[in-house]
């Protein structure tokens, strides 16, 4: 095999491997997106219930406008602690999403 065909596969390897690896690097992206997104529903699923009770008025409620954003304060909490670290349900799903696609499920 001559120098030149040695160089041209070298080159051929060198960017399936970059390929790779910006393939495993989108994944763990949109795994991490995934993983917090759907903490996210949890903990505002968990939440909601807690702020279900509460009157809207007396001198400083907030009325029917703030009944109608509540669901958006709760949504607002709910990403701000995952995004602080949540309960662990992002990094549970990310670690069964990553496994899926090793088996080729995914």
């Amino acid at each position: 095999m001559d120098s030149a065909s040695l160089l041209t596969l070298q080159a051929a390897q060198s960017q399936v491997q970059t390929q790779q690896q910006a393939k495993m690097t989108t994944a763990k992206g949109s795994n991490a997106k995934l993983g917090l997104d759907f903490e996210t529903m949890c903990l505002s699923n968990l939440l909601g219930p807690m702020f279900e009770g509460l009157k809207t008025d007396g001198p400083f409620g907030g009325g029917q406008g703030e009944e109608a954003m509540r669901s958006f304060y709760v949504g607002a909490m709910a990403k701000q602690m995952a995004l602080r670290g949540g309960v662990g349900i992002s990094h549970m799903m990310q670690a069964q999403l990553i496994k899926m696609q090793e088996m080729g499920v995914a």
